[in-house]
């Protein structure tokens, strides 16, 4: 027998038995706080036409795809992502919809990388989509939806950092970047490659003064304090409505009592260019990555027929379960199940026996007995 037909492949696995009872229960009770809020379920194609995933949408790029060929030559790939494919599925049957549409979702993404790191190439999501509603009152409806979702996980000891992108691009903009420039300047900063970074704008003949406020955007983080010490720092109208907008955001997150779980970070920036207003990542103890990720995305559902604002977010089952382990939470688990044994004198009632338990809600297994 070929001993590679029981090995997987990299970056994926066999989940089982107590473990996967322990996922299924996660993922339970994060839907079920998603539905609370009167979120709906979807379900998407598990792959997309590439260019549901395109570069013009600002998502995965081509190289981190799975991307192959149906019998008509069409190019097809696993999604990587679930946002994409639900502002597809929204502008395709609630194109004439002008009422707030929300979805909630739970199933697996797929990333073609080689870089690991002690990642997975397929990962399971649990998320929710709120389209339609360009308020702040929506922003922090997903917002404390994200943290109320993780206390329902059982986790206590998180925080949700925000920022957003129209500040960083008000800077861009009043230091006369285009584009391009931006897109460039954005991956050296995520990438925290400031010499490149540096090198960009001093190439583009930025001010210094302009320069510095660019390159020291990471450094704007913390508390509400710090984002009136970033009003004082910047004069170009789109950061200044930015960091407003943050400021109002926090006052509704107050109303829903979440406010303690909540930082800024006016440096965050995302592989994703769909973004277009807030941004926001949920980390927690033991786990280097963040285990939610989401924002605001206005411009997305344009590029399949449909004007319509949205937010949203994903979080990561896999992360949030190596969490809970690390910080020692206990997961409940179903009941242990029951184990009976028959012979063949004793089978019909053995079997009425666990029939009966069934009806009760009690696992039975019947096992034959050994001669």
């Amino acid at each position: 027998m070929n001993r590679n037909l029981l090995h997987t492949p990299d970056g994926v696995r066999d989940i089982y038995g107590r473990e996967y009872a322990r996922k299924l229960t996660v993922e339970d009770q994060i839907r079920t706080k998603l539905v609370s809020f009167g979120y709906e379920d979807i379900q998407t194609p598990i792959f997309e036409y590439f260019d549901v995933f395109s570069r013009e949408i600002g998502t995965t790029p081509s190289k981190d795809l799975y991307k192959f060929f149906d019998k008509e030559g069409d190019t097809l790939v696993l999604r990587p992502d679930f946002t994409p494919s639900i502002a597809r599925c929204a502008a395709k049957y609630f194109c004439d919809n002008n009422v707030p549409l929300r979805f909630c979702y739970i199933g697996s993404t797929f990333l073609n990388t080689s870089q690991l790191q002690g990642k997975w190439r397929e990962v399971t999501q649990v998320g929710a989509e709120l389209l339609g509603d360009a308020s702040v009152e929506a922003d922090a409806e997903i917002i404390s939806l994200v943290i109320e979702s993780l206390q329902n996980a059982g986790l206590s000891r998180f925080q949700v950092s925000i920022g957003q992108v129209e500040y960083f691009k008000g800077l861009c903009e009043e230091a006369g970047l285009s584009e391009e420039t931006e897109l460039t300047l954005r991956e050296c900063i995520s990438a925290k490659n400031y010499y490149a970074a540096e090198n960009i704008l001093v190439e583009a003949g930025v001010p210094e003064e302009k320069r510095h406020l660019l390159l020291t955007t990471t450094d704007m983080f913390g508390s509400m304090k710090d984002l009136q010490n970033a009003k004082k720092a910047v004069h170009n109208e789109r950061s200044l409505k930015a960091v407003e907008h943050l400021e109002k955001l926090y006052k509704v997150l107050s109303l829903y009592g979440v406010e303690g779980y909540v930082s800024f970070d006016l440096g965050m920036l995302s592989k994703y260019r769909y973004y277009t207003g807030i941004i926001f990542k949920a980390y927690t103890y033991g786990i280097g990555d963040a285990i939610v990720k989401g924002g605001r995305y206005d411009s997305l559902l344009h590029h399949f027929g449909k004007e319509a604002p949205a937010i949203g977010f994903a979080a990561v089952v896999d992360d949030i379960l190596e969490a809970l382990s690390r910080q020692k939470v206990e997961v409940p688990l179903p009941k242990p199940k029951k184990v009976l044994t028959y012979g063949d004198g004793d089978y019909a009632e053995v079997l009425k026996q666990a029939q009966q338990m069934r009806k009760e809600g009690i696992a039975v297994e019947l096992i034959r007995k050994e001669r």
